[in-house]
């Protein structure tokens, strides 16, 4: 056994075995056994049914939005488009800047609670069924059994020497999958450049070295996520799977295998009785396990790796029909509903329990919160900062001027005219211009000479007010505070 040196990779546990020789006599070779289990690669098989069909419409709706909303117009201009070089965010009649972050943070708290109250009442439905990991996954899983064949033709394929065909097939898989990954890389980039422009400079191969990386940075991220790890990002690198116990309680909704109805399981004629035999309903086909993504054996109990995509209810389901036997030896239920028998309209009162009240009253709070905020939302922002250059001077006539500079922003996808007022002193008035014209979505800084009587204030710090109004059909008004500082 060696001794770790400051500084030296954590060594893997190695535990040393003796093995015994036929007369019980300590052997002198030591079998090294490790403690890190190799991956096995896992083929599920396909399925049909109920749950199989949501998840194929929840594939179809997630990415039609996904690559179909860059290319909507809005305005003649892209619907949804985050100009980061502009600073500006356009969500269909919205016009966003980075002052307004504070409606993202509202976005993430009320993306975060929503996940809490449909973990809470159904498990992790989400997982199974709307998460971009899950949906790639079925995307990339449809390619390769076009590709490739059904589960039993992959494994054939996968134990078999490498040949011609086989290279073939593998090639034409991970073209199709590289290319599809490449497509949602430039659909990811398009959010952030217009995607017209980015497929203009695409064709010309001119892409900048920034948009070039992020288009094979997702791209990449895309084919290694779904084609490689699949099940490992749910397993290991997604946290959620590692919470999720703190949102499950017995009345959560999960997929649950029936284990008295279902045990003792075993083998049997279609034809015999499992009554007469001491047999469950379970004919132990496996099936179950074959269709899982994660691999894992539903009739152990609740595991984090299962992430609700309910293929082995079709696929049980499907068995059952086959056999005779009534449907849901694996269904969705709750471990209060499994042990004591509840039907589905016993398990539905159970669902407003105080935990799930107390996630939908605070989600419902917040999203009334940020709705009514953007509603009342004025498109008019307007920054004071003073001019440093002169922070104090005496003018004509002994008045004494303060130089501020005003960042108008104009949140609106129409030319606006503003005017600029100020008040606070007695005397105060505006030298400089009083409108300014702002183009749409425009950032103009203007310069506002202030100025006041020499004796309208003492020396020091005073509060004063600026009030910009906009002049149009639709009045959008501002009001900005501000110090006017009166020399000694």
């Amino acid at each position: 056994m060696t001794t770790a040196q400051p500084g030296d990779s954590p060594p893997r546990t190695i535990i040393p075995i003796v093995p015994e020789s036929p007369r019980g006599v300590p052997a002198d070779d030591e079998v090294m056994v490790s403690l890190y289990a190799s991956r096995q690669k896992i083929h599920p098989r396909s399925v049909s049914g109920l749950f199989s069909n949501w998840r194929w419409i929840m594939v179809w709706l997630t990415q039609i939005v996904f690559y179909g909303l860059p290319w909507l117009e809005w305005n003649a201009r892209q619907a949804v488009l985050f100009d980061l070089e502009a600073r500006r965010f356009f969500i269909f009649g919205l016009v966003l800047y980075p002052q307004d972050f504070i409606y993202l943070t509202g976005l993430l708290v009320i993306s975060a609670l929503s996940l809490f109250l449909f973990t809470a009442v159904a498990g992790r439905l989400w997982c199974g069924f709307a998460c971009p990991q899950t949906v790639y996954t079925e995307i990339f899983l449809w390619i390769e059994k076009r590709v490739e064949g059904d589960r039993s033709a992959r494994l054939r394929l996968d134990q078999s020497a490498m040949g011609a065909g086989k290279l073939g097939k593998k090639a034409l898989k991970h073209a199709l999958w590289i290319g599809f990954s490449l497509w949602t890389g430039f659909t990811f980039v398009g959010y952030f450049t217009p995607i017209r422009e980015l497929g203009a400079l695409s064709l010309a191969a001119a892409l900048g070295p920034w948009q070039t990386f992020w288009v094979f940075f997702y791209g990449f991220a895309t084919y290694g996520n779904a084609g490689f790890l699949r099940e490992q990002v749910c397993k290991y690198m997604c946290p959620y799977a590692r919470f999720q116990s703190a949102m499950f309680d017995k009345d959560t909704m999960i997929v649950t295998y029936d284990e008295q109805r279902g045990e003792p399981r075993g083998a049997r004629s279609k034809k015999a009785d499992p009554k007469a035999l001491g047999l469950g309903s379970c004919i132990d086909c496996t099936l179950c396990v074959q269709v899982c993504p994660t691999g894992i054996d539903i009739r152990k109990g609740l595991q984090y790796e299962c992430i609700g995509c309910a293929a082995c209810i079709d696929v049980c389901d499907d068995v059952m029909d086959k056999v005779g036997y009534p449907r849901g030896l694996i269904r969705f239920s709750t471990q209060n509903g499994v042990a004591q028998g509840w039907d589905t309209r016993q398990m539905l009162r159970r669902a407003m329990r105080p935990r799930v009240l107390v996630y939908t009253g605070i989600l419902l709070a917040i999203t009334l919160a940020v709705g009514l905020s953007l509603f009342l939302r004025t498109p008019l922002k307007v920054d004071v900062i003073r001019d440093r250059g002169a922070l104090a001077r005496m003018v004509e006539q002994g008045r004494i001027e303060n130089v501020f500079r005003l960042q108008i922003m104009n949140a609106t996808e129409s030319p606006q005219r503003y005017v600029i007022s100020v008040s606070g002193l007695p005397g105060i008035t505006l030298a400089s211009s009083p409108e300014v014209e702002v183009l749409p979505t425009e950032v103009r800084s203007v310069a506002a000479r202030v100025q006041i009587p020499p004796d309208a204030a003492s020396a020091g710090s005073h509060p004063i007010r600026f009030e910009i109004r906009s002049t149009g059909e639709e009045v959008a008004r501002v009001n900005e505070k501000a110090a006017f500082l009166v020399p000694r």
